[in-house]
Parts: C-alpha cells; structure tokens; sequence
C-alpha cells in the first residue's frame, strides 16, 4: 500500500512539474521574446516572484517521492525511480544555480535598465530553462514507464503467467 501511495506522489508531483516547465516553454518564453523589454522584464520579476514557492517546493515534492520510490522498489522498478530522482534533482539544481541567479539580475534590471549584453544573458536563462524542462520530462516518462511496468507485471501475476525472458541469437 505504501509503495503504490509513493507511487500516486512521484507520478503526480512529477507530472505536475514537467505540466508547468512545458507551459512555461512552450508559452511563457516565445511570448517573453514577443514583447517589449521592459514588459519582458516587469512581468518576468513578478512571475518569478509567485513562481518561487510553488515551484521549488514541487521540484522538491518530486525529488523526495521519487526517492521514497527508489528505496522501496526493487530490479528495474528501482533503477527507473532512482533515474527519475536524479532527473527531478536535476531540474532543481539547474533552477537554484542557472536560472534563479539570472532572475536576480532581471530583477534588478526592472527597476534599472538592462546591461548592453541582456540579449545573451535571457539566452542562457532559456537555456537553463529548456534543460529543466527536458529533466522534468524525462523524470515524468520514467515514473511513467515504472507505473506502466508495474501493472503489466500485476496483471501477469493474476493471470499466473510468468515473464521468461527470450533469447536474442
């Protein structure tokens, strides 16, 4: 029972994650390019601002489930927890180093006004930004792949049939 609730987290909390770093990728930054600097810079200050909590604590949620997953599960259930769990620790450390610092300087810009080289400095927060993303993804697939895996197995335990494994000549 314990292992199918860590389960419902990971894949939850991971989902949710991967949902909100496509959103921000697939919307937010075209939309970013698409307007005026100072607008970029205003609205980008104060989404930041609301993005702090929820979306650290859901890196966070993410990481610590997948976690919990990796210590409880055995054979290949393990390996994909324990990938996804570095996937989801991944797309916490390139937010906390590459995106948040860049977000401190678009912060001070806001109320200032942008070095010369902002254009490449917004270039490397997108960057960061598109890697979080595919981390969070590829996290999302894993715990997908693991649940996939898991009730395939289940099934087969009901129906008393075994895995055997086939010879590849």
């Amino acid at each position: 029972m314990r292992i199918r609730l860590a389960r419902g987290v990971a894949l939850f909390s991971t989902g949710a994650l991967a949902g909100a770093f496509g959103y921000g990728a697939a919307n937010l930054v075209p939309t970013f390019r698409a307007v005026p600097l100072e607008t970029r810079l205003s609205f980008h200050t104060e989404l930041m601002q609301m993005n702090g909590i929820t979306m650290q604590g859901a890196m966070g949620v993410s990481a610590l489930s997948a976690l919990m997953l990796t210590v409880m599960s055995r054979g290949t259930a393990r390996w994909l927890a324990g990938g996804a769990t570095l996937l989801a620790v991944s797309s916490f450390l390139i937010t906390r180093l590459g995106n948040v610092p860049i977000n401190g300087r678009i912060k001070e810009w806001a109320v200032t006004s942008a070095p010369p080289d902002h254009a490449e400095i917004l270039a490397r927060w997108e960057a960061f930004n598109y890697a979080r993303t595919g981390a969070a993804f590829a996290a999302f697939l894993l715990l997908i792949l693991l649940v996939l895996r898991q009730e395939r197995v289940g099934r087969d335990a009901e129906d008393g049939r075994t895995r055997r494994p086939v010879a590849v000549p």
